[in-house]
C-alpha cells in the first residue's frame, strides 16, 4: 500500500520496523496448548493495526488495507517480507507450527504421519470448484492433458548448504525476537524470552549475537547483565549499528545502548516506562518514546537523555516531521486530550513544546483517536450532528472538509494510500455493513470519486477492520480486491488504479497439466488477499518491487471465494495468467530478485525438505535444508536486494532449544548471470500495452539459465502513450454511464464549481473527466478531457446560509461566537453582506473573502436572538436567518418551600437559580407519591396535599448539557404552631451562613430545647433561617405514634407552646458553642396554623390590623435606615427549608463550583449593611401573608439580575 516507513509521518515504531530495521517474533505454541497464543507485548516498535467505527485508519501490514493503531498497548508487526531485516516467533507444547514469512496462513491443514508423505505432491483426482470431471478423466469435448503446462516436480531430493546452531540453556523460553543487522552485515541479534501466561510477565531472557551470518552465535548475558531480564529490541532505521535493548519494566526501566551493533553495550535508567518507541526518519539520534501514563518523551541523544513534550498524549497518534512539507524537521504532530476529555491536533519542537509555543492547525476539537499525518497529508475527523466529517490538509495549508458524492453518508473511514499524491481511501456508507466503498481523490485529497463499490472486509483478532485490497509490489497503479456481489466475494484486479476492473482469469489447465473449463463472468479465478488471522505469521499473498510480474497467493477457481478447497497460483506476467503450483497452501519466499522462488509447506509436523523454482513456478526441485525434521516457527530472509542466505527458526521436540539453520544458497548458482542471460519482457494488461499512460519494458532472465541476477535494474524501457479515453477517471461529482460517458449526479450543478469565482476573474471549468493521478500518457485526447480556464459569469446569490462554526445553535454570554455565511453561489468580489446580529448591533462587509474565518460577536446578555444576513449584488439579492439561544452556564438550584404546612393547603416550590438568567430551561418537578414528573417551562408549581405526613420534593432543572437537582422535605400537619427564635449575639460571629452550619446548630438548638423543656423530640422542628442576625423558625408538630393512638390535640399544642415559651422567656434555653462561648435562645413570636381566614373576603378588624402592621413596619424601616442596628430586635425572615440540596450535572461538579451563601442564592442584590433592611420588608410581608394568605409573592423573588450577575445589585 502506502510508504508507511521512516520519512512518511507514521504512527508511531512502524518506521523502526518498515524502514528495514524491526522485528519479527517468532512464538511458539507449546507453551499454551498448541496454536498460536503469543501474548501482547507491552511496548515495541510498530502499532497493532485495527480500527473504530467512525475513525480513520491507516493501512497495517503489507497486503492489507488501512487500520487504525489501538490506544491499547502496542506489538511488533509479525510478517516480514524478503529485504525487511527481523523476524519475532514463539512456539508451544502440544504441536509444531510452520511460520514462514513471505506467505502464511493460520489455517494448517494436517496431513499424513509421514514427514516425506506431508511433502510429496499427491496424484488425487480433486479437482478445481466449477470443473466437472467423470472418473478423474475430462469431460467429453474438454481439452486434452497439455504436458507442457503441467507444474513439474522434480522428486530427486537435492542437498543445501546449511549449518545448525542450538541456542543451549533457551530450552524453556518461548518467545524470540530476531535482528539482521542489514547490508553488508554479518551480525544477527536474537533475544529470547520465557514469557509465564500465568504471571503475565517475562521470567528470563537470553541475548545472542552472530558475527558469521548465523552460523554460530556468542550469548552475551554477561555484558548486559545476568540478573537484567529484557524485554524488547529496537534498532535505529538510519543506522543499523545502533541497538537500543529496553528491560521489564516489572523489574527495573532501563535502557541498554549499542553503537557497534550489540557487541557492547551502556545502561541508562529511566523515570517512566516506554509503552513505544518512534525513530526520526532522518536524524539517527532522535527519537520520541511514549510512556504508560500517556505522556510523550523527546531524546535528540538516542535515548541517553529525555525531555517531556506532552502529557495526556492519545496513544500512537505522535508524529514526526514529514520531510518536504515541513520546514522544521524536528516538528511532532500529536494528538492530545484536554482536561475535559477533547481531543486537540497540536504541533510543536521537540525541544520547546511549551504552552507558548504549541500550535493548533486545526481549529477546535476533533473526534478521539482520529489524527493522521501521512506524507504531504494531514487527516482529522469531526463529528457533528450525529455525522462523521473528515477534513484534509495538504502540504500544512488550510484544512479543506473532504468531499465524497453527496449522498455517501459515510459512517467509517479509512485511508488507505497517500502515494504518489493521491489519496486512496476505503469508506463504509450509510447502507454497508461488511463491505466498504473505495474512493480515489484529486491531488489535494478534497474531491474523491468512486473506484470499486463493496468491496469485502472483516475484523482481525483484535478486532480491527480488515479490508481485502492488496497493492501489487513493482506496478504502479495495479492493485487487487474482492468484491462482494449478490452474496458471493469475487476477486477483481485493475492496472489503472481503479478506473476499470475485471475478474481474473483461472489458469487453463491444473496442477498435472489437465484442462479447466471456467468461462467469464460465470467462473474465475479467486484469491484470498488479506494476512492471516494469526498476528504471528505472515499473509499469503506475495509481490516485490524487485519482481514486479511475478505474484503468488492462495485461492480457488469457481464461481466465488472459498475458505476451503485452496491451492496456490502463481502469476509470472502480472496478474493476465495464472498458474497452479501447490494443492496445498505453502508460504513462498523470494530469493535472487525473485529469480528463485522458495516454497515451504504449511504443516503442524516436522520437515527437512523445502522446494525451489528457477523458472518462476513453472517446475520445481526438492531439497533438503536439515538432516533432522524440524518443527519450523519462522523464516528470516537476508537483508538486502539479491537475499542468497536464508535462516529457519525451529526446534526439534517440544522440549528442545531454538535451533537455528543457516541456509546458504550461492551453492546452487553457476555463475553470475550476464547480459545475453535475460530477455525482454512488456507490461500489458489483456495484450493493452499502455498501462498508467506508458509502455514498460523490464528484463527477465531466461527460465532455463541458472546464475545469479545480483542487483534489481529496474525497467529497460519506459514510453509514453498517447492519451486516450481510458487513461481519464470522472471528476467529483460525475458518474460513468453504460455507454462510458462521464455526466453529471443528479444531485451535482456543475456551476457550483464556479461558485468562489468573482466576475474579471477565471476559473477551471471541469469537463466531467480528469486523468488518473501519475498516468503519464501525452498528447491525444488530453486537451479535449482536461479542464479549461473559463471565464467567471456574473451571478445573483444564490443558496445563502448562515451557520455557527462549530455547528450549534447555542452561544454562551460573554465568549466570542463565529458565524459562517456560505452562500452556493454569487459574485463573492462584488457582493455586499450585511449581518444583524439581533441584539442592536449590525456590520456590513464588502465581500465574503474577507469573512473566510467567520464573523466573531459577543453577546453581553441571555436570550433568543434573531441573527438575519443580507447578501446583495447588481443581478439579485439574498437572505437567510439564524435563531440563537444565548445561555450563561447554569452553576446551582435552590428550591424554595416551606417546611410545614397544614393538609389541603396550596403551597408554592419555586426553583431559584444561580445565575438567575441562563437561558431557556426546563423544569422537571416530582412531589409527593406521584410516578409521573411534572414538566414545565417556568420556575414556580403550587399543589396540594390531601393527607398528613413527609413528602418529598424534587425539582431537576435541566439547562444545556447540564442537569441540576434539589431535593426538600416539607411535614403536612392539620395544623401545627411556629414560633420565631432569635439568639445572644455573640452568635453572629460564628455564623458563615452556610447550609451544613444551619443544620448542625438546628440540631444543637433542637438538643437543648428537649433537655430544658422535656418536651419529646418528636413534637420539635427547628430550622435556622439564612442571613444575618441569625433567627429560626420553631415548629410544634401534632406527633403520634405509628399506630395512629396518643395524637396530640390543638390544646396538647397550645400547651407545649407555652411550655416552650416559658423557658425561653426564662432564659432557660442555652447552648455552648465552643469552650466559652455560650449562646441564649429567646423567643421572638408565636403563631398557629391555619394562619389565615380562608373565606373569600375579610373583615374590617383584619383590614386595620394589616394597616396597623403597615406602619409600625415602615416606622421601624425609617429607624434602622438611619440608625445603627438596635440591639434585642429579632428579625423575622421567610421559612425556608435549608437542608442540603443535591445537584446532579454531566458537565459541572459541584467540587469545582465555589460556595455561595444561601443568603446571596434567594437575595442576590443584597450588600451586607442592607441586610437588616430587606429582613424588615420580609418581616412586614410575613405579617401580611398571616392575615391574607401565604400566596402573596416573595420580594426577593423578584429582585433577580436580569443579566448573569457579572456584577452585584443592589435592592
Amino acid at each position: 500500500m502506502g510508504k508507511v516507513g521512516a520519512g512518511s509521518g507514521s504512527p508511531a515504531g512502524l518506521s523502526a520496523l518498515l524502514a528495514g530495521a524491526g522485528l519479527l517474533v517468532l512464538c511458539a505454541p507449546r507453551a499454551c496448548g498448541g496454536g498460536s497464543c503469543c501474548p501482547p507485548p507491552p511496548p515495541s516498535a510498530a502499532p497493532r493495526w485495527t480500527t473504530t467505527p467512525g475513525d480513520f485508519s491507516r493501512r497495517g501490514p503489507a497486503g492489507r488495507a488501512p487500520a487504525t493503531p489501538l490506544p491499547l498497548p502496542v506489538r511488533p508487526l509479525f510478517a516480514v517480507a524478503p529485504g525487511d531485516q527481523a523476524l519475532s516467533l514463539e512456539r508451544a507444547r502440544g504441536s509444531g507450527v510452520s511460520a514462514v514469512v513471505a506467505a502464511r496462513s493460520d489455517r494448517r491443514r494436517r496431513s499424513a504421519a509421514d514427514p516425506e508423505k506431508a511433502e510429496q505432491v499427491e496424484g488425487s483426482s480433486r479437482s478445481p470448484r466449477g470443473v466437472l470431471r467423470v472418473g478423474g478423466q475430462p469431460e467429453p469435448g474438454t481439452q486434452e492433458r497439455d504436458p507442457d503446462k503441467a507444474t513439474r516436480f522434480r522428486m530427486e531430493e537435492l542437498r543445501l548448504t546449511s549449518t545448525t546452531f542450538a541456542l543451549t540453556g533457551d530450552s524453556a523460553h518461548n518467545q524470540a525476537m530476531v535482528h539482521w543487522s542489514g547490508h553488508n552485515s554479518s551480525v544477527i541479534l536474537i533475544l529470547t524470552k520465557l514469557y509465564d501466561y500465568n504471571l503475565g510477565s517475562i521470567t528470563e531472557s537470553s541475548l545472542w549475537r552472530s558475527t558469521d551470518y548465523g552460523t554460530t552465535y556468542e550469548k552475551l548475558n554477561d555484558k548486559v547483565g545476568l540478573k537484567t531480564i529484557l524485554s524488547y529490541l529496537y534498532v535505529c532505521p538510519t543506522n543499523k549499528r545502533k541497538i537500543m535493548l529496553l528491560t521489564d519494566p516489572e523489574i527495573e526501566s532501563s535502557l541498554l545502548i549499542s553503537s557497534d551493533e550489540g557487541a557492547t553495550y551502556q545502561k541508562y535508567r529511566l523515570n517512566f516506562y516506554i509503552q513505544s518507541l518512534l525513530f526520526h526518519p532522518k536524524q539517527e539520534d532522535w527519537i520520541l518514546a511514549y510512556s504508560q501514563d500517556q505522556k510523550l518523551y523527546s531524546s535528540a541523544e538516542f535515548g541517553r537523555r529525555w525531555q517531556l513534550i506532552q502529557e495526556a498524549v492519545v496513544p500512537n497518534r505522535f508524529y514526526w516531521s514529514v520531510m518536504g512539507s515541513n520546514k522544521e524537521p524536528d516538528l511532532v504532530h500529536l494528538e492530545a486530550r484536554t482536561v475535559d476529555g477533547h481531543s486537540q491536533y497540536l504541533t510543536c519542537r521537540m525541544q520547546n513544546c511549551t504552552e507558548a509555543n504549541r500550535n493548533k492547525p486545526f481549529p477546535g476539537y476533533i473526534d478521539p483517536d482520529s489524527l493522521i499525518v501521512q506524507d504531504d497529508y494531514v487527516f482529522v475527523q469531526l463529528t457533528s450532528g450525529g455525522r462523521p466529517h473528515y477534513y484534509v490538509s495538504y502540504r500544512r495549508n488550510a484544512f479543506a472538509q473532504m468531499k465524497l458524492p453527496k449522498y455517501a453518508l459515510p459512517k467509517d473511514m479509512h485511508v488507505i494510500s497517500t502515494d504518489e499524491n493521491q489519496v486512496f481511501a476505503a469508506v463504509q456508507e450509510w447502507n454497508q455493513n461488511d463491505t466498504y466503498n473505495l474512493y480515489i481523490s484529486d491531488t489535494r485529497g478534497v474531491y474523491f470519486t468512486l473506484a470499486l463499490e463493496n468491496v469485502q472486509s472483516s475484523r482481525g483478532p483484535e478486532g480491527n477492520v480488515m479490508i481485502d485490497l492488496y497493492e501489487v509490489a513493482g506496478i504502479k497503479g495495479m492493485f487487487l480486491a474482492n468484491k462482494k456481489i449478490d452474496n458471493q466475494v469475487k476477486t477483481f484486479i485493475t492496472y489503472n488504479k481503479g478506473r476499470d476492473w475485471r475478474l481474473l482469469q483461472a489458469p487453463d489447465t491444473d496442477l498435472r497439466g489437465d484442462p479447466v473449463h471456467c468461462l467469464l463472468p460465470y467462473c474465475s479465478l479467486h484469491l484470498h488477499l488479506k494476512v492471516s488471522e494469526n498476528p504471528y505469521t505472515s499473509g499469503i499473498i506475495a509481490s516485490r518491487d524487485t519482481a514486479p510480474s511475478i505474484i503468488v497467493a492462495s485461492g480457488n477457481i469457481g464461481s466465488e471465494l472459498s475458505e476451503s478447497d485452496i491451492s496456490m497460483f502463481v502469476s509470472s506476467d502480472a496478474g493476465n495468467t495464472w498458474r497452479q503450483i501447490f494443492e496445498e497452501e505453502h508460504s513462498v519466499l523470494y530469493l535472487d530478485q525473485g529469480g528463485v522462488l522458495v516454497a515451504m509447506k504449511h504443516t503442524s509436523l516436522p520437515i527437512r525438505h523445502l522446494w525451489l523454482s528457477f523458472d518462476e513456478g513453472r517446475s520445481w526441485s526438492k531439497y533438503s535444508f536439515t538432516s533432522i525434521p524440524l518443527f519450523v516457527d519462522g523464516v528470516l530472509g537476508e537483508p538486502g536486494e539479491e537475499t542468497l542466505i536464508m535462516t529457519v527458526f525451529g526446534h526439534f521436540s517440544h522440549r528442545s532449544e531454538w535451533q537455528l539453520v543457516k541456509v546458504d544458497y550461492k551453492s546452487i548458482f553457476d555463475r553470475r548471470c550476464a547480459e545475453e542471460d535475460y530477455r525482454p519482457w512488456q507490461l500489458h494488461s489483456q495484450g493493452e500495452a499502455c498501462i498508467m499512460g506508458a509502455k514498460r519494458i523490464y528484463k527477465k532472465r531466461k527460465s532455463e539459465r541458472k546464475c545469479m541476477q545480483g542487483k534489481y535494474a529496474g525497467a529497460m524501457e519506459s514510453e509514453p502513450c498517447v492519451c486516450t479515453e481510458a487513461d481519464f477517471d470522472c471528476d467529483y461529482g460525475y458518474e460513468r454511464h453504460s455507454n462510458g460517458q462521464c455526466l453529471p449526479a443528479f444531485w451535482f450543478n456543475p456551476s457550483s464549481l464556479s461558485k468562489d469565482c468573482s466576475l474579471g476573474q477565471s476559473y477551471l471549468n471541469s469537463t466531467g473527466y480528469r486523468k488518473v493521478v501519475s498516468n503519464n500518457c501525452t498528447d491525444g485526447v488530453r486537451e479535449q478531457y482536461t479542464a479549461k480556464p473559463q471565464k467567471c459569469p456574473g451571478k445573483a446569490p444564490r443558496g445563502l446560509r448562515i451557520v455557527t462554526a462549530d455547528g450549534k445553535l447555542t452561544a454562551e454570554q460573554g465568549h466570542n461566537v463565529t458565524l459562517m455565511v456560505q452562500l452556493e453561489e454569487g459574485d463573492v468580489q462584488r457582493t455586499l453582506i450585511q449581518v444583524d446580529f439581533g441584539d442592536g448591533i449590525a456590520v456590513s462587509y464588502v465581500n465574503l473573502s474577507s469573512m473566510e474565518d467567520g464573523i466573531k460577536h459577543v453577546y453581553q446578555n441571555v436570550g433568543i436572538f434573531r441573527v438575519t444576513v443580507q447578501v446583495d449584488n447588481s443581478l439579485g439579492s439574498d437572505s437567510a436567518v439564524l435563531y440563537l439561544h444565548v445561555t450563561c452556564p447554569l452553576e446551582h438550584v435552590h428550591l424554595s418551600l416551606p417546611f410545614v404546612t397544614t393538609k389541603n393547603k396550596e403551597v408554592n416550590a419555586t426553583a431559584v437559580l444561580w445565575p438567575s438568567q441562563v437561558g431557556t430551561l426546563t423544569y422537571v418537578w416530582w412531589y409527593g407519591n406521584n410516578t409521573e414528573p411534572l414538566i414545565t417551562l417556568e420556575g414556580s408549581i403550587s399543589f396540594r396535599f390531601t393527607s398528613e405526613g413527609m413528602n418529598t420534593i424534587t425539582v431537576q432543572v435541566s439547562a444545556g448539557n447540564a442537569i441540576l437537582q434539589d431535593t426538600k422535605t416539607i411535614a403536612v400537619y392539620e395544623e401545627f404552631r411556629s414560633l420565631r427564635l432569635s439568639f445572644s449575639p455573640n452568635l453572629d460571629d460564628y455564623n458563615p451562613d452556610i447550609p451544613e452550619w444551619r443544620r448542625d446548630i438546628s440540631r444543637v438548638i433542637k438538643k437543648s430545647l428537649v433537655e430544658a423543656t422535656g418536651v419529646p423530640s418528636q413534637h420539635i422542628l427547628v430550622a435556622v433561617l439564612p442571613g444575618l442576625p441569625t433567627a429560626a423558625e420553631l415548629f410544634v408538630l401534632p406527633y403520634q405514634d405509628p399506630t395512629g393512638e396518643n395524637r396530640r390535640s390543638p390544646e396538647d399544642l397550645e400547651q407545649i407552646s407555652e411550655i416552650l415559651i416559658h423557658k425561653l422567656n426564662q432564659n432557660s434555653v442555652h447552648f455552648e458553642l465552643k469552650p466559652g462561648v455560650q449562646v441564649l435562645v429567646h423567643a421572638a413570636h408565636l403563631t398557629a396554623a391555619p394562619l389565615v381566614d380562608l373565606t373569600p373576603t375579610h373583615s374590617g378588624s383584619a383590614m386595620l390590623m394589616l394597616l396597623s402592621v403597615v406602619f409600625v413596619g415602615l416606622a421601624v424601616f425609617v429607624i434602622y435606615k438611619f440608625k445603627r442596628k438596635i440591639p434585642g430586635i429579632n428579625v423575622y425572615a421567610q421559612m425556608q427549608n435549608e437542608k442540603e440540596q443535591e445537584m446532579i450535572s454531566p458537565v459541572s461538579h459541584t467540587e469545582s463550583r465555589p460556595n455561595v451563601p444561601q443568603t446571596e442564592l434567594r437575595r442576590p442584590g443584597q450588600l451586607i449593611d442592607e441586610k437588616v433592611e430587606s429582613q424588615l420588608i420580609e418581616e412586614i410581608f410575613q405579617e401580611v401573608r398571616q392575615i391574607h394568605g401565604a400566596n402573596i409573592a416573595d420580594p426577593f423573588l423578584s429582585l433577580v439580575s436580569p443579566a448573569c450577575w457579572s456584577q452585584e445589585l443592589k435592592l
